[in-house]
Order: structure tokens, then sequence, then C-alpha cells
């Protein structure tokens, strides 16, 4: 039978939070004026991740974080004896947290960075030449970081669908997984998707206020 496994407001974060990051990389190698959109997509990824750090408390079953983040024994467990979920397993739910603060650092020191020449962060005149220093190179640095994070997060998915026959995009693009058993259905009716628009929109006009 098929369950309700992500709401909404996760899959529309998952998806825009990918072509975010698609753009922020791709600007940030073009030159001229391109830097101004990596740094529009640098604050529309952050706002995207204190959304998720939000709806990770209070959002639909799956969503949640106490939901699918657990202690190194229960990691182990599952690599002697790994068995399908219908949320994010033990693994997974590791690289999922490591893109999702490694991407948070990247966010973050980009509001102190600085190349310069033409880009400032809107931040960095808060802060001495010394830490703009450090944090432009904590921001560099971690682009390689994200990489090989990327990278590993596409090779999983890859080889959930060609050796493990199971496919962990559908899900993320219909909300709804085939699942035998008898578990828990995440919430995904109007009030939550309105809750999650009043909570990213709040999240939003906050960042707009302070970074514009």
């Amino acid at each position: 039978m098929k369950i309700k496994v992500w709401d909404l407001p996760t899959r529309l974060f998952h998806w825009a939070l990918f072509l975010a990051v698609l753009g922020s990389f791709i600007s940030a190698d073009e030159g001229g004026n391109s830097i101004e959109w990596h740094a529009r997509f640098g604050y529309f990824i952050l706002s995207l991740l204190l959304f998720r750090l939000v709806w990770g408390f209070v959002g639909s079953h799956y969503a949640k974080f106490f939901n699918f983040i657990r202690s190194p024994k229960l990691v182990l467990a599952y690599l002697k004896n790994p068995q399908e979920m219908a949320g994010h397993n033990p693994l997974g739910a590791l690289s999922v947290m490591a893109l999702l603060g490694f991407l948070l650092l990247q966010a973050v020191t980009g509001l102190f960075a600085s190349d310069d020449i033409a880009f400032e962060g809107p931040f960095a005149k808060y802060v001495s030449s010394f830490w703009v220093d450090l944090l432009t190179t904590v921001h560099r640095a971690d682009e390689s970081v994200l990489i090989s994070l990327i990278a590993l997060h596409i090779s999983a998915i890859i080889y959930y669908r060609w050796f493990k026959k199971v496919n962990l995009v559908k899900p993320m693009m219909t909300g709804t997984k085939e699942w035998a058993e008898k578990i828990p259905v995440a919430r995904d009716d109007f009030l939550l998707r309105l809750f999650a628009a009043t909570i990213y929109v709040a999240i939003a006009g906050t960042l707009y206020y302070f970074l514009r």
C-alpha cells in the first residue's frame, strides 16, 4: 500500500535547496556580476536551512529530527543488519545532517566573506579584518567538503536505485512510498502546509530585514 512519507513542505525544501545550491556553485565561477547572484543564492539557501531547522522540530513525522537521528550504537547496529526504512535510515540521516551542517556553515561564513574586489558579505563590516580573512578562508575550503558530500549523496541514490532496486528520488517527488506494514503516516494537509508557509515567510522576511 502507499503511505505518505514526505510532506509537501519537506519536498519543496529539498528541491529548492538542490536548485539553489546548483545555482550557487555555477554563479561562484562565472565571474563578472554573477557574484551578486551567488550572494542571492546564498541568502536563499540560508532561509531554506533555517526553515528546515525549525521544521525538524515541528514538521510531520518523518521530517522531525528525533524520528531519524540515531545514536552511534543504533547506527552500528544498522550497518551490521541494514534494513529498508520508510524515512531516512540511520546512515542516510548522518549524510543528511552533514550536508545541512556544512551548507549552514557555508551560508553563514558567506555573510562575513570578502573577495577584496567586487563582493563583501553584509556582516563583514561588523568584524575585524582577521575574522573576515578567516571566515573567507573557511567559506572557500568548505566548498570542497560540500562537493564531496553531494557526490556521496548522489552515489548513494544511484547505488540504491541500481543495486538494491530502491528508488529514493520518487518518494521525494510524490511524497508517497510503497510499504507493506502498518507504520506512522506523515501529516500533509492544508493547515500543515499553511503553517510551513507562515514559518518560511517569517524567516525570509527577517533575513531580508537584516541583510538588505
